[in-house]
């Protein structure tokens, strides 16, 4: 079982950055691949990033690629997502999850993953 609250979230204009963090509990944080994934109103969740790990490998949205980077600390229990050139287009709820197993094809899809954090919210003004 595996605990995760992420935090971070806020308010930020356009072309601004914003750096999510999400700590899990329990000793078993390296078994786990880690992804980001975000839901707007209206919308359905939809896949941000993912690392591998041992933090060796690392995919992103092609609508984040370039602007925002996933990152682990396993001595920390920790995910974070930094987002930088921030766009109206990124506001959303921003949820972490956990994927046990391989980090397979399957890595985009949230029903590949086991846990999830409650989300914090992310609000890009223009």
């Amino acid at each position: 079982q595996v605990q995760l609250v992420e935090s971070g979230g806020g308010l930020v204009q356009a072309g601004g950055s914003l750096s999510l963090s999400c700590g899990a509990s329990g000793r078993t944080f390296s078994l786990y691949n880690m992804g980001w994934f975000r839901q707007a109103p209206g919308k359905e969740r939809e896949f941000v990033a993912v690392i591998s790990r041992s933090g060796g490998s690392t995919y992103y949205a092609d609508s984040v690629k370039g602007r925002f980077t996933i990152s682990r600390d396993n001595a920390k229990n920790t995910v974070y997502l930094q987002m930088n050139s921030l766009k109206p287009e990124d506001t959303a709820a921003y949820y972490c999850a956990a994927k046990v197993g391989l980090l397979s094809g399957n890595y985009y899809s949230d029903s590949a993953y086991r846990y999830w954090g409650q989300g914090t919210q992310v609000t890009v003004s223009s």
